[in-house]
């Protein structure tokens, strides 16, 4: 069955492990904690419960398993997280059992025709005539063996439609091979293959399942191959799918992420033999961008491992560039960066191969990307000028203006003040005219999670069954009528603990119906600031009071409402039951000392203005008016 699968997983999963490969946890007494990675925050409030197997944001409020987890870091259906799971768990999943149907997705489907064209595309390189001369090529350009099965280089063949007919003979429709982005679809309504004669490099997500493709043209016929790179491009790439997404994607970063954890950077090139080299030389921690610059999503990415980064890009960052663009964005979300300076028309792929000790030496001689900038734009203005000082400033003054940390900001506004020869008030007064128009730079809004929030008498009723949790015995000082102002959800889960009390084991066992929301309940006891048990106590009654407090004052909302229609209908003997009882529960309030305000007096009810629906929670609801 579907369900004992699922249960298999999660019994051979550790949730921290898998949290672990998407963000960087750290230990927090019986449990972990980070930043949340759905939301901006600066004191981390994500946790990690390893004892129960969840997580909670307390700052956005997500949470639960680790298949909601993964479902929402990686943004996908529950299939395809189920799909994940299963294979970090060994756990075989049968696709073709009844249950399974309902989860199959247009996605699941995408990322089978993916793997079988991968497979395809393999094949070829390693037995096709052609294929074997690209498997040359790729030899002679220093890629070994171990690197074209690592990173799954294959071969496309010159053939209009050798892929397409492979994958429909295996059962998938032409609509599904055009949707991966393999095929293209002619006026006609016919499709060809978009990758022929073409070396393949599949690119992959974090989980290392191939979404997508980058092919350089590949001809044994130089002239041809000439022809073609100037009416076909040198390459062509996966457009955007349902799986794959280039402004989401960085190539490499699967194999590398353990490593930048490991090393608390990140080295980003441009293209895949650049990452195929770097890492098979010994530099690990290496990525690409392939074919885009650094995007909003490919920061957030990378947030979750370092927020330091090393830019081997060529590059000219005192011009207006889509590179430099993205890298001012990085600066401006507080990102280290650094540059890694290369010797002219060198990239790190023929570094590697030809040098690979001045590769390792221009990593370890990285510039700060200030210092990069301070560098090329002042070589390319004379300081000396009255237009070379305004051209230094114009382009230097809104980085500085980007970056976060005040004392960082002062020392490179400083470092201007003196190579220009200004005086800092005016490269304040001229920074201050600077507007940072984010949206310029493709930033987009912050994909934080919309939940409904809670009010403020859940949150006092939260807190009153974290405090039960951290205190068993306060369940014995709740009496029948405490029970009977708590809101249905909170009676039900204390009767649990009620149940349980001291018992831990039978507390896990109790009612499957609310386990999440009883863990999320443990957890949030267990990460409470330590206080006092006086503390505890009094924390305790207040909050029970306040329960009550706001029952009450619920319930005279209710009946000022009664009393507004009574009154309309005339009819005086409601009218008089209703005074009565809005005067009993005014007492309770009153006698408990958590009522602040004067009692309204029934009798100049007609004289006053009717208030309940501007009440807030903290205001004191009246009897209605006429």
């Amino acid at each position: 069955m579907l369900s004992s699968s699922i249960e298999d997983i999660k019994s051979r999963l550790d949730i921290v492990e898998v949290i672990s490969g998407y963000v960087k946890l750290q230990k927090a007494g019986a449990n972990y904690r980070t930043n949340c990675p759905f939301h901006t925050e600066k004191t981390p409030s994500f946790f990690v419960s390893p004892a129960r197997q969840m997580w909670h944001c307390f700052g956005c409020g997500a949470g639960h398993s680790v298949f909601d987890f993964v479902m929402k870091i990686e943004g996908i259906e529950f299939g395809d997280a189920l799909r994940i799971l299963a294979q970090k768990a060994g756990v075989e999943l049968k696709p073709f059992r009844p249950e399974m149907k309902e989860l199959t997705t247009a996605r699941h489907h995408l990322y089978e025709i993916a793997e079988l064209a991968t497979k395809f595309f393999e094949k070829q390189l390693a037995e096709s005539k052609v294929g074997l001369e690209a498997k040359k090529y790729l030899l002679n350009r220093g890629i070994n063996q171990e690197s074209i099965q690592k990173w799954r280089i294959g071969y496309a063949p010159d053939s209009w439609q050798g892929l397409t007919d492979f994958l429909t003979g295996k059962g998938y429709r032409k609509e599904e091979i055009v949707s991966t982005g393999l095929a293209t679809r002619k006026n006609d309504g016919s499709c060809f293959d978009r990758f022929r004669a073409r070396i393949i490099f599949p690119v992959f997500d974090l989980n290392s399942q191939v979404v997508g493709f980058g092919g350089r043209i590949f001809e044994t016929d130089k002239k041809k191959e000439e022809e073609r790179r100037t009416t076909e491009g040198k390459y062509v790439n996966t457009p955007n799918t349902l799986i794959y997404d280039k402004s989401r994607i960085l190539y490499g970063l699967d194999k590398a992420k353990v490593e930048v954890r490991k090393k608390d950077n990140c080295i980003l090139v441009e293209g895949y033999t650049d990452a195929v080299l770097a890492q098979q030389a010994g530099t690990l921690n290496v990525a690409a961008v392939s074919g885009t610059a650094l995007t909003p999503w490919h920061l957030k990415i990378l947030r979750r491992y370092t927020e330091n980064l090393l830019i081997s890009f060529d590059m000219d960052l005192a011009g207006d560039t889509a590179t430099k663009r993205g890298i001012d964005l990085a600066l401006g979300q507080g990102f280290n960066i650094k540059v890694v300076t290369l010797p002219e028309g060198k990239d790190p792929a023929d570094l590697v191969v030809k040098s690979p000790g001045a590769w390792e030496k221009a990593v370890e001689q990285a510039k700060s990307i200030l210092e990069f900038y301070f560098e090329t734009t002042l070589n390319k203005f004379d300081k000396a000028k009255i237009e070379g000082k305004k051209e230094i400033s114009k382009i230097l003054l809104p980085l500085i203006k980007k970056i976060p940390n005040k004392i960082e900001q002062t020392f490179w506004r400083q470092r201007l003040v003196q190579e220009i020869g200004a005086k800092e008030e005016d490269l304040i007064e001229e920074m201050n005219k600077i507007k940072l128009e984010e949206e310029i730079l493709g930033l987009e809004p912050e994909e934080i999670i919309n939940l409904p929030q809670k009010s403020r008498r859940d949150l006092i009723e939260e807190r009153l069954m974290t405090l039960i949790l951290k205190n068993r015995k306060n369940l014995e000082v709740l009496s029948k009528e405490d029970l009977d102002y708590l809101l249905p959800e909170t009676k039900k889960i204390v009767s649990v603990f009620q149940k349980a009390k001291d018992n831990e084991e039978a507390l896990k066992k109790i009612s499957q119906e609310n386990e999440a929301e009883i863990n999320y309940l443990i957890l949030k006891a267990e990460i409470l600031d330590e206080i006092s048990q006086k503390d505890q106590d009094i924390d305790f009654k207040d909050c029970l009071r306040e329960i009550k407090n706001l029952e009450i004052k619920k319930k005279l909302e209710g009946i000022s409402q009664e009393l507004r229609t009574a009154e309309t209908e005339k009819n005086s003997q409601k009218i008089s039951l209703l005074i009565n009882e809005f005067h009993q529960l005014a007492k309770k309030l009153s006698e408990d000392k958590i009522y602040n305000g004067q009692q309204p007096d029934m009798r100049n009810r007609h004289e006053k203005k009717e208030t309940t629906e501007e009440s807030g929670p903290e205001d004191e609801p009246g009897p209605a008016s006429g």
